[in-house]
């Protein structure tokens, strides 16, 4: 198969096939604070390749238009091409074959850069229907919001400024956000036999040449999703089953802080530091597992 390097991100490259058709290749590699840690973690490239191919399928089965073509192998996937506009004012209502600039984000329990923002008071926890701040509570009737796609930092944005930006009409919008949450709760329900809460993740989509909604690259992983584990937060406790458990590991160490600083600051950055022997055993492990988790089938 002829193909050239069309795209090297942070966790995956990119090549291209034809003018149709790409293929994805996943690294080791771990990407937290939009920041690519120099330390490479076997085999989750396979893993993210392979559940995201999971999902993938599954979305087809219920009438979800997707990219998804194929996996050639164990970390490369195969996929439908859309055009990437960066312009926003070369996008309106009827662009077709184009990446929707979006990130769509659902959170079903209260994490992550979330709280952060509601304890900064840039987001009001009573609009979201909560009573409590407190780290895990479940969020009536989950929370979908949008980050911008293709800018330095994603960025939250309102459902108006999606739109403008995106060129969607409301109902496409809508659209958007009844096919995530369709998903999520389709996801809910397959991994609760197997122990797993899920908290929140991202989605993206695309239109194809004839302006039909279409779910696009990866999602419902250990690096898209974040995952709990369910008898655990019974009990209380907050399990991370994803790349969470990585971005804890900053956190705890002081650098997320340092990080943040900087950057609001408008300082030169930090540099991430590489992770312990021990963690990336823990890291990869953990990969494997929820591979088997999330699927139900064995690595």
């Amino acid at each position: 198969m002829n193909m050239r390097l069309f795209k090297k991100g942070k966790v995956k490259e990119v090549y291209e096939i034809d003018e149709n058709t790409l293929l994805y290749r996943f690294t080791d590699n771990v990407s937290v604070f939009d920041k690519v840690i120099p330390t490479s973690i076997p085999r989750k490239g396979e893993t993210l390749c392979r559940t995201s191919t999971h999902w993938m399928k599954v979305a087809g089965d219920m009438g979800i238009h997707t990219d998804y073509r194929s996996m050639p192998s164990p970390n490369e996937m195969i996929v439908e091409r859309v055009n990437i506009i960066h312009d926003y004012s070369k996008i309106d209502t009827t662009t077709k074959n184009y990446l929707i600039p979006l990130e769509v984000i659902a959170r079903h329990y209260l994490a992550g850069s979330l709280l952060d923002r509601i304890k900064k008071g840039k987001v009001n926890a009573a609009d979201l229907g909560l009573d409590s701040v407190e780290y895990g509570t479940p969020i009536p009737g989950s929370f979908l919001e949008f980050t911008t796609k293709l800018e330095k930092f994603d960025r939250p944005i309102s459902e108006a400024e999606a739109i403008d930006m995106a060129g969607l009409t409301r109902s496409e919008l809508d659209e958007i956000k009844e096919t995530v949450m369709r998903l999520d709760e389709r996801m809910s329900r397959d991994v609760k036999p197997r122990g797993l809460l899920h908290v929140d993740g991202k989605k993206e989509f695309a239109f194809d040449g004839e302006r039909r909604l279409m779910l696009i690259d990866t999602f419902g992983t250990a690096d898209e999703d974040r995952w709990w584990d369910a008898e655990a937060y019974e009990r209380g406790e907050h399990v991370e089953l994803s790349k969470e458990h990585v971005r804890k590991y900053y956190r705890d160490t002081g650098y997320h802080t340092k990080l943040m600083e900087a950057r609001d600051r408008g300082e030169g950055e930090p540099d991430i530091p590489p992770l312990p022997d021990s963690v990336v055993g823990e890291v990869s492990e953990l990969y494997m597992q929820m591979y088997e988790r999330l699927t139900g089938s064995r690595l």
